[in-house]
């Protein structure tokens, strides 16, 4: 078979086509040419950065026959055959595969004995985290002190799970992924060599679906080659990777925006028919609202854009939305694809995750809304004032309430002058006028329904029931219903700024009156008063002593006259 995989065809023979990794590879080339050779190296990073190709060229390297030199030459009879691997003294071994103890062992017993071909014998162990404990304790021994003429080099894409005492022994090597732009280029170099035409998001889309690996993302870009008649088509890429396009991104952000469920999910139907893995469009949602996110903030960087491209659709669709109905977006869509892990049905998860988005990003928008969330502030900073009102007033009540107060509250009341000079002239007249048509059954029926009228106040209006709870029905007509209160300031408050919550709840709950008068406890016990001596003196004599008898031994708060 004569055709090559890209991969290999176009695998790095120097350091310098190592892309992506100059932090090493200038490193290396430096230590090749100082001939500051290490005895043991450790490559660690994700799969297809390089590290087996760094491996064989160094070994290469210090045994070509021009050494010392920072490249190998890839002309001499050395170079040649290990590129060939016909040189059996660089050994390539796969951990994976020869684990076990007694494989570390053989290596152990063959490295005293000096190389037959070149200067220098080579081991290279890809995967070196898959041994056993038992061979990497065998190997311990062997990596610190190795004969002069033996170099070990590790390759790992999980070097967490090496022993501590293995990598102390090595000097370490972190690849990292490669960029998106870095693959692309790549790429371009390879198609333009071999005269293939391209479209540059095909390329951006294999690298996108490669994730910073060069291996994966010349193998993705043969198998596109193999799908494509005369040119790589974005489209051909979609079909293959299963990845979601850019247009249908843009259509779905779309029908969130005009809240269009209907829209939205015919849209994720047609691309699963198509294909579409559930997860990976949902992936790829996400990964588009963080473009949106990094749009808003920085829109210069669009390099590190995952999903969009900045065109004119993506700017209208992210003109659409605020940053944080985005942040909300990503949250819900990230809570589904937490929930997808473990579903057996993705598209039901893929489907609620979208309704989801599209129920509560219309209500974020508002909630962020600058003006309402002045008007709220205000709403807060009057409720904190009104509770820190209601705190003081509470205190003030607990400390009359001593019984120390109390008396002497009593005997100010019970005092001659203070009833010398107590007048009920500053009563309102509607007060005067209300008690005049009161009945006894109509404050009973009030009454007997105050429970249930706090309840439907406290519902409407936590302020104007913390307010309330300091007064008491004490007389009701027909229409209207006598409140006294205990504080002028609760009196005040409930008689101009909750009037109307008040008056909405009352009619709700009694079934003729509707409306209130306010006056303070001091105020009703004046009016009281008056009203109890305008009925004994319309009493008979008879009947006034009888009324005075009974004032001195109970009190006139305890007396009620009724007419017979």
């Amino acid at each position: 078979m004569s055709y090559q995989a890209l991969y290999r065809v176009w695998r790095p023979q120097q350091l310098a086509d190592v892309v992506g990794q100059t932090h090493i590879t200038k490193t290396l080339q430096n230590a090749l040419m100082q001939q500051k050779i290490a005895h043991a190296y450790l490559f660690s990073g994700p799969r297809g950065t390089g590290k087996t190709s760094a491996a064989k060229i160094i070994a290469k390297a210090i045994n070509c026959e021009r050494a010392p030199v920072t490249e190998p030459c890839n002309v001499c009879a050395a170079c040649v055959g290990i590129t060939e691997m016909s040189v059996v003294d660089v050994i390539e071994i796969d951990a994976a595969s020869n684990n076990g103890v007694d494989e570390i062992r053989d290596i152990r017993d063959k490295v005293k004995f000096s190389p037959t071909a070149v200067p220098y014998k080579v081991y290279i162990i890809d995967e070196v985290h898959m041994l056993s404990t038992g061979a990497f304790n065998a190997l311990l021994k062997t990596l610190e002190e190795p004969p002069a003429h033996v170099i070990f080099i590790l390759a790992t894409t999980e070097p967490h799970k090496i022993p501590l005492t293995i990598l102390s022994r090595c000097q370490r090597f972190d690849f990292k992924p490669i960029s998106m732009q870095v693959l692309v280029q790549q790429m371009e170099q390879i198609l333009q060599a071999d005269n293939y035409e391209y479209e540059l998001e095909a390329l951006q889309l294999i690298a996108r679906a490669a994730d910073g690996g060069m291996r994966d993302a010349l193998s993705l870009l043969d198998q596109a080659l193999a799908f494509s008649d005369e040119k790589v088509h974005a489209s051909d890429v979609l079909t293959m990777t299963g990845a979601v396009s850019r247009q249908a991104l843009n259509t779905l952000m779309h029908a969130v925006a005009k809240e269009d469920a209907v829209f939205a999910l015919n849209t994720i139907d047609e691309e699963l028919k198509k294909g579409k893995d559930p997860r990976r469009l949902l992936e790829d949602m996400i990964f588009y609202l963080r473009d949106m996110l990094l749009y808003s903030a920085a829109p210069e960087a669009t390099h590190l854009f995952e999903r969009a491209s900045l065109d004119g659709s993506f700017n209208e669709v992210a003109s659409l939305f605020k940053a944080p109905q985005v942040h909300h977006m990503l949250q819900s869509l990230h809570e589904g694809q937490q929930e997808m892990k473990w579903s057996v049905h993705p598209r039901t998860v893929l489907e609620m995750s979208m309704l989801k988005v599209l129920q509560s990003a219309p209500n974020v928008e508002k909630a962020t809304d600058p003006t309402v969330i002045d008007t709220l502030m205000q709403k807060i900073e009057k409720l904190e004032a009104d509770l820190k009102m209601l705190q003081s007033n509470m205190q003030h009540d607990r400390e009359v309430t001593r019984p120390e107060k109390v008396a002497t509250t009593h005997a100010r009341i019970a005092s001659p002058a203070q009833k010398t000079t107590g007048s009920s002239s500053h009563v309102p007249p509607v007060a005067r006028e209300l008690l005049t048509q009161a009945e006894k059954g109509f404050l009973q029926e009030v009454t007997s329904h105050w429970g249930a009228l706090m309840e439907q106040l406290k519902s409407l209006s936590v302020p104007a029931h913390a307010w309330l709870s300091d007064a008491k029905p004490v007389a009701a007509s027909k229409t209207k219903v006598l409140l006294a209160f205990q504080n002028e300031m609760h009196r005040d408050m409930m008689d101009t700024k909750f009037r109307g919550e008040l008056k909405q709840v009352m009619q709700g709950v009694f079934a003729h009156q509707g409306d209130f008068v306010t006056l303070l406890n001091q105020q009703w016990l004046l009016i009281k008063r008056d009203y109890v001596r305008e009925k004994r003196n319309e009493q008979p004599k008879s009947e006034g002593a009888l009324v005075d008898e009974a004032v001195k031994l109970v009190g006139e708060d305890l007396i009620e006259i009724i007419d017979s």
